[in-house]
């Protein structure tokens, strides 16, 4: 593996999302009407810097709401959480209240993030309102199908809702936690590998390391280690295929280095197989799902007819397969490589 700096587009383009794709939403109960979109929360006149916990701008920022308003937008976020947890059953949320709403600039979509707190015991969560990217729910659509994570959220619209996803920013982790001497760097190494192949077979682009947390799980014998995406704005947008391996990134060189220390290339070839197999199983299952997923986004404008011409090429270069010349889409790119992991694991 190598890794090295790679330029992404900062201004990628929100795109809409069409009656085919909200159609697909509803038949697979990601659609619900919401109380309160995004606009809504749009809608203060001033807002302060939060800190994080080392006095650093955290980059979000607390709006300011009018008195008269608080009330409502706070019972209506309590229901979107219930409808994002429960399938609406309000009893869930009895008991719990909007402790903080923040915002952040940074990025595409502009997200708020939620905290709902139980006042029984303290315990609280987190929730996310976004400008809906029809990019981004294809990437979210792909991580449910594709890998071995649940994906909850909701769309409205122009609005989307995500649940937060736990673990260790992948930034903090290499910082912080990487070289623990309790941590086997194998397993860790190896869930890197598996990482890097699904990003290239979804083509879900700029896994930088705090693009994507590190969950740790203790076993009964030893710890297992799962890297998980948390961004999904730039799914197939990228012209350039080096976008979509996250070894590429300088962020990730932490990573990149435990991988050469620890896999010889044998076992990298191993993971990577490995990880094949899973996802060959996955479309099995959910082959339905992924065949209606492939008419809707093949029919939609997702990014440029250039970044296309330029990642096909790309694609066809690193695999040496001249199938990838003949894609017109990001989607036949995503579909050939589905293919081809089929036709690799029955060999």
């Amino acid at each position: 593996m190598e890794s090295n700096d790679v330029k992404i587009s900062r201004k990628k383009p929100i795109f809409p999302v069409t009656p085919a794709l909200q159609k697909y939403l509803r038949t697979y109960q990601r659609d619900s009407k919401l109380p309160i979109t995004y606009n809504d929360l749009l809608v203060f006149d001033e807002a302060y810097p939060i800190m994080d916990k080392y006095g650093k701008d955290s980059l979000w920022e607390g709006p300011i709401y009018p008195a008269e308003r608080i009330e409502q937008l706070h019972n209506g976020l309590k229901v979107i959480y219930a409808n994002l947890k429960a399938s609406g059953n309000l009893r869930i949320v009895q008991h719990k209240y909007i402790e903080r709403i923040e915002y952040c600039t940074f990025g595409n979509t502009h997200p708020f993030r939620i905290k709902i707190v139980n006042r029984l015991n303290d315990v609280y969560d987190y929730f996310y309102v976004k400008k809906a990217d029809a990019s981004r729910i294809y990437g979210l659509e792909l991580e449910e199908i594709l890998s071995p994570n649940q994906v909850n959220y909701l769309v409205d619209g122009e609005t989307l809702i995500e649940e937060h996803v736990a673990g260790i920013p992948g930034d903090v982790f290499a910082k912080m936690y990487l070289h623990n001497p309790e941590y086997n760097p194998t397993r860790i190494a190896k869930e890197f590998v598996k990482f890097n192949e699904r990003c290239l077979v979804m083509l879900l682009g700029d896994m930088r390391a705090y693009n994507f947390v590190v969950q740790i799980t203790p076993d009964f014998d030893d710890i297992q280690f799962r890297i998980r995406a948390i961004d999904f704005d730039q799914q197939f947008y990228e012209g350039n295929i080096k976008v979509y391996l996250a070894q590429f990134f300088k962020e990730n060189l932490p990573y990149v280095k435990m991988c050469m220390e620890q896999l010889s290339d044998k076992t990298f070839l191993q993971y990577q197989q490995e990880e094949k197999s899973s996802i060959l199983h996955r479309v099995r299952s959910e082959r339905h799902r992924l065949t209606d997923l492939r008419d809707v986004s093949n029919t939609e404008i997702l990014t440029t007819p250039e970044n296309i011409a330029s990642l096909k090429k790309g694609m066809s270069e690193h695999f040496a397969d001249l199938n990838y010349l003949n894609c017109n889409t990001m989607t036949d790119i995503v579909e050939l490589n589905i293919k081809n992991i089929i036709r690799q694991v029955k060999l």
